[in-house]
């Protein structure tokens, strides 16, 4: 967060004063919760005030909102460290100040609750005088809102180390935050609206999360010249006897991923010619399958550990994914001259690591950048926010377009054959990825429409997802 510091810093230098940062900040605070109360008048407002800048956002949009006649009272965590100017403005605007024992009654019967605790210096969850707050809030019917990011999270990373606040909308300034958009933190954070507050930030940051117009870029359309060969061919080794139709879901991606052409290695060759006739089948393994671009293997592979090794010893992009990463050596991956892309869940992270699940849940940030630098690949590591990180390091991209219905069996090998068809028409390791995984959670979200979905229902719908993003 230094770097938002820094520029909230070189802003202000340039600002007059007076504290105008702030009052931008406030002002599109009030619109927000002015937004979600929709009647102002004679609503009431409870403002949890820390001792920092939050604080002080919350008073002064607690003024804005008592002036269009909310009654909006504040609780003051530590009275004598109250930003003194937000708190002069909401009591000229007719507001009150309360004492925190009697915050347990104000929130309840509160409409909406204004979460200024703790903004993005907080470190290791609440203190126990603000859990109390914060459970208080949980319980009663109000809305609440977080100032920046929501109390007790972590700013930097998305972990939660102890107890924090739970939004139900966030309105944080100049960028987002990445504990807004990496889980456990993001559960935290509701709905969450940027206000442009006028920050200059670097173009390059810590995180990133690609946009309809940044994927519409990446995606690769065939010229006039193009042929089946020339757009890339992808080879699929997945599947066994016990789980075939690991082969055909990570086929069905392949197909809607841009490759001219599909290769499809292993026992399941029947299950898939029925279901995609085009698809060119081999039995006689990677090596003797013929040319392709780029690899994808271990989907239902079961312990086919030859297969694996074969792949990997070849010279074109390898997407390691389920058994594949299970069965691979390290030092093979670590080896590769060619790009290697690893997509593992939280528990195939951990396995990889060596540590529980929980940690990698907890620490999803640190988690992909370690197995990153440890294998020397690329890791896109799948949850509820999907994250890439390259295995140069640089900036890790983030990707919250799914719906908690891509939680079925088999969403996985749609999405490997999807990235791996991508790796295969030339994007690189942390483009394919990136690329797949916005594609395949907007798939998910049109497959979906509130209701239970199967991961076939997934890949019919990635044309959708395409000609969506390709539609600005």
């Amino acid at each position: 967060m230094e770097t938002v510091r820094a520029a909230e810093r070189a802003l202000m230098a340039r600002l007059p004063e007076g504290g105008a940062l702030m009052q931008r900040a406030a002002a599109g605070l009030a619109a927000a919760c002015a937004e979600l109360l929709g009647r102002v008048y004679g609503s009431r407002v409870v403002l949890l005030v820390g001792s920092g800048d939050n604080g002080g956002d919350a008073l002064y949009a607690g003024a804005r909102l008592a002036r269009r006649g909310a009654g909006v009272t504040a609780v003051l965590l530590t009275p004598e460290r109250a930003h003194a100017g937000g708190l002069g403005a909401l009591r000229r605007a007719g507001g009150s100040v309360a004492a925190s024992e009697a915050a347990g009654e104000l929130i309840g019967r509160a409409d909406l609750v204004v979460d200024g605790i703790v903004g993005i210096g907080g470190k290791g969850g609440l203190r126990p005088e603000a859990e109390a707050l914060a459970d208080a809030a949980r319980r009663s019917r109000a809305a609440v809102v977080a100032v920046d990011l929501p109390s007790g999270i972590e700013a930097d990373t998305g972990e939660v180390r102890g107890a924090a606040v739970r939004a139900d909308l966030t309105v944080t300034f100049g960028t987002y935050k990445p504990g807004l958009l990496i889980d456990p933190a993001r559960e935290y954070a509701g709905v969450v609206r940027l206000v442009d507050i006028g920050l200059e930030l670097p173009a390059e940051g810590e995180l990133q999360a690609l946009q309809h117009a940044d994927v519409a870029r990446l995606l690769p359309m065939p010229a006039g010249e193009s042929d089946k060969y020339r757009r890339g061919v992808v080879g699929i080794a997945a599947g066994s006897a016990r789980y075939p139709g690991a082969a055909v879901l990570a086929v069905s991606g392949a197909l809607r991923g841009g490759a001219g052409a599909v290769r499809y290695v292993g026992p399941a060759g029947e299950a898939v010619i029925a279901r995609f006739p085009e698809t060119l089948v081999s039995d006689r393994g990677p090596r003797k399958a013929g040319r392709v671009q780029a690899w994808v293997v271990g989907p239902g592979a079961g312990d086919d550990v030859a297969t694996v090794a074969e792949v990997l010893e070849a010279d074109v992009p390898v997407l390691l994914d389920a058994d594949g990463l299970r069965l691979a050596e390290r030092d093979a991956v670590r080896g590769r001259t060619a790009p290697t892309l690893m997509t593992p869940h939280a528990g195939e992270a951990a396995a990889l690591l060596g540590v529980r699940r929980e940690e990698v849940e907890g620490a999803r940030l640190a988690a992909v950048r370690e197995l990153a630098a440890v294998y020397r690949a690329t890791v896109l590591l799948k949850g509820s926010t999907t994250l890439v990180a390259d295995a140069g390091g640089g900036a890790v991209r983030v990707n919250a377009t799914g719906t908690s219905w891509l939680a079925t069996a088999g969403s996985g090998d749609v999405l490997s054959g999807l990235a791996g068809s991508l790796l295969a028409s030339g994007l690189p390791a942390v483009d394919a990825g990136s690329a797949a995984a916005y594609l395949h959670g907007l798939a998910g979200r049109f497959a979906a429409e509130g209701a239970p979905v199967g991961a076939h229902d997934v890949a019919a719908r990635i044309p959708q997802a395409w000609r969506d993003v390709r539609a600005l």
